[in-house]
Order: structure tokens, then sequence, then C-alpha cells
């Protein structure tokens, strides 16, 4: 099976864990706050300011709570987006608004979020499709002059970037992802980024119980009775750990090669299906714009994409497509509005396989079988 998604781990991250073994801690740890900081110079942030989690969804949950969500808020976010980013806004009691999508990019421009604030937009949650940056610039700078914090998932973009400004870094609050499936992969695990000082605290805190200082052996540094609770608010307990973030320095150390990597099969995919009749490729990045190329997207008619899809899976090639249309959904009470972007972005769009483990033997059998089964099914349909 050629697989959609898969992760490139080997020996140096056995090595990592080992060493977590030997010293016989698992837990959060020194090597949390070293992949901490790692991440926040990646991003090129103040290491205060990045948290790690035990996954992106977590992250999306603590944002709702860090800037306190409730009834009567109003956070506009794109119905082509992840479930958890919805559930994270529905949870808090407060109302997710949907905006349409540009149907090539899959992302959100600014005009789509602008047609979508409310008198009552407390938030503006955006994600940047398969890892391309999308109209984050302009959505920033509507967000500062309105008054808007803005949350970017940034589970697809972790080496995504405009310019020297790294994705997740444009708005208030940013969460990574590094489940199995993405590019840096530390099992299940996410990052959080909080601009401002006193929200990246209070982000920390909540992560932890809400106690002001833990009371395990750091804190009999600082208090004489380090076992009593200080509760300063409600808090969970989302934090990493060692095993998973000592895995994270030695992929994040690889995360350039293998985001080279991924660029290399993407360009190889566009010279092979440039010409494949009825397919629409990813659209090029605008100048300036890095991407992490998570996803690789196809487009076709939507009465044949299902079929095509049918026809790899038979020959041993695993698609899928990410992400089905939230405002879809009857949980979120918004079935009846009319987003035509993200229901044609639905109803046309395939990935492809696109992993750093493909050589480009399996790239060439990839695009070729997609080429036969496009051809295939669109001769079926002139008949």
């Amino acid at each position: 099976m050629i697989n959609v998604f898969q992760p490139g781990l080997g020996e140096e991250e056995l090595h990592a864990i080992a060493e977590v073994f030997a010293d016989n801690w698992p837990g959060h740890g020194r090597r949390t706050e070293k992949f901490e900081a790692e991440f926040a110079r990646h991003i090129g942030a103040d290491p205060d300011h990045a948290i790690f989690l035990n996954s992106c969804t977590s992250g999306l949950f603590l944002a709702a709570q860090m800037l306190d969500l409730g009834p009567g808020d109003d956070v506009v976010l794109p119905s082509a987006m992840f479930v958890a980013a919805a559930n994270a806004v529905a949870a808090s009691g407060a109302r997710p608004v949907f905006c349409d999508v540009d149907p090539r990019t899959s992302n959100p421009t600014v005009v789509h979020v602008e047609q979508a604030l409310t008198p009552s937009t407390k938030a503006v949650l955006v994600l940047h499709y398969g890892g391309h940056p999308g109209d984050v610039e302009a959505i920033a700078r509507l967000c500062r002059r309105r008054g808007i914090t803005l949350i970017e998932d940034a589970a697809c973009s972790v080496a995504s970037r405009v310019g020297d400004t790294a994705c997740g870094t444009f708005g208030d609050i940013a969460v990574w992802s590094f489940d199995s499936a993405k590019v840096l992969v530390t099992g299940d695990g996410g990052m959080l980024y909080a601009r401002d000082p006193e929200l990246a605290r209070r982000a920390r805190t909540l992560a932890y119980h809400g106690l002001r200082h833990d009371s395990g052996f750091a804190a009999a540094r600082v208090s004489p009775r380090w076992w009593e609770l200080q509760v300063e608010a409600f808090g969970r307990r989302v934090v990493g750990n060692d095993l998973t973030a000592a895995m994270g320095s030695v992929q994040l150390a690889k995360l350039a090669r293998n985001v080279g990597r991924r660029g290399e099969i993407a360009r190889l995919y566009d010279q092979l299906l440039t010409d494949v009749e009825g397919v629409l490729l990813p659209p090029a990045l605008p100048e300036g714009h890095v991407s992490t190329h998570y996803f690789y997207w196809v487009q076709m008619p939507a009465d044949i994409r299902d079929d095509v899809a049918a026809d790899l899976l038979a020959e041993g090639i695993f698609t899928t497509f990410r992400y089905p249309p939230l405002h879809k959904v009857p949980a979120y009470g918004a079935e009846n509005i009319p987003l035509p972007g993200s229901e044609q972005v639905a109803d046309r769009t395939l990935l492809i396989p696109l992993h750093q483990g493909l050589d480009d033997s399996e790239v060439h059998t990839v695009a070729g079988t997609l080429r036969k089964a496009v051809e295939h099914r669109s001769t079926g349909r002139r008949t």
C-alpha cells in the first residue's frame, strides 16, 4: 500500500527515547523545556511563549478557555477546517460562524472572513490548507484593525512562512499538530504559542490544572509548603512529556530535510500530472510564500472523484479528502448557510500520497494510476 500520510521515524528517535528511559523520567521535564525552546527558535518567538501540549486539539480547547469564550461570542472560521476547531468553539458556548473559502486554494480570503464578521465576533480562527499560508497577512491586518483576536490553526504549516514570518506568528494565538500523520511527528502532541506574555503565562497555568505552580519537586524550591495547592483557574492537565518531546527535538532537526523532500515530490507531481485532462493541480504559491507541502491535492469533476479514489485504492494507493465542510454538520446548526466554495472543494478534491518516505518510482506509480483512472472514468461520462 502506498499511503497518503506516513511518518519518517528512525534510529535517531529510538536513541532519544532510550535516553529518556535511561533517565527514568518520561514525564514533563527538561526535555520538554528543551523542545519548547527549540521550537520557539524555529518560529522566531520567545521560548516562554511556546507550550508543548499533548495534542493540537488540546491547544484549540485551551485557546477558547484562554480567551474566556462563551455564550454571546462568535468565532469566525472556515468551513473547510478540521472538526476539532469547531468543537473547541462550540464546547465553550460560543457560536462557530463559518466563512467560505477559495475553491482552488481551500483557504479563506480576507474578503470571506470580513463578510462573516458579526457585531459579536470575538475571534477569527484560520487554517493554512495543506501548508499553503493563504491570505494570512491580510486577515491579520483586518483582525488588528477590528480589535479581534486571530487564532492560527497551524497544524498543516509547521514550516510554512511568508517572507521571514512563520505561519503561526501572524496572529495572537497559534497551535501546531505533531500527530502521526503530520510532518513533524511525536506520536501525539502539539505546540501552543501566545504572542502576549500574560496570555502565554495564563496558557501555561491552564495547561496544568490551573495551578499557580505545581506541587512537586520543582515547587519545593519556591514554596516552604510545596504540597499545598494554589488554584488560579479551572484548568486541565494537557501538558506534553519528555518521551514525546525527545522525539520532537529529533524530528525538528530533520524538518528542513523532510520538507525539502516533500517539495521535490510536489514538483514531480506537477510535472507528471500537468496535462491530465480535467484535473486541476494545487495553485502556484504567491511570491514570498513557502509551503510545508503537507497535502498535495488534485481537483476533478465531482461525478468521478469518488470512483477515481476507489480505482486507486484497488491498485494499492490510499487517498483521502480533508476537510469535509463543517457547515454541513448538523451539530453546529449551520446547514442552511450557502458556502459554494467550500462545497465545491468537498465535491472535487482528492489528496494523493505525499510524504518524505516516497521514492520517485512510487510517485510515478501514483501519477500514472491517477491519470489512467481519470481517463477511464471521464470516458465513461462521455459515452
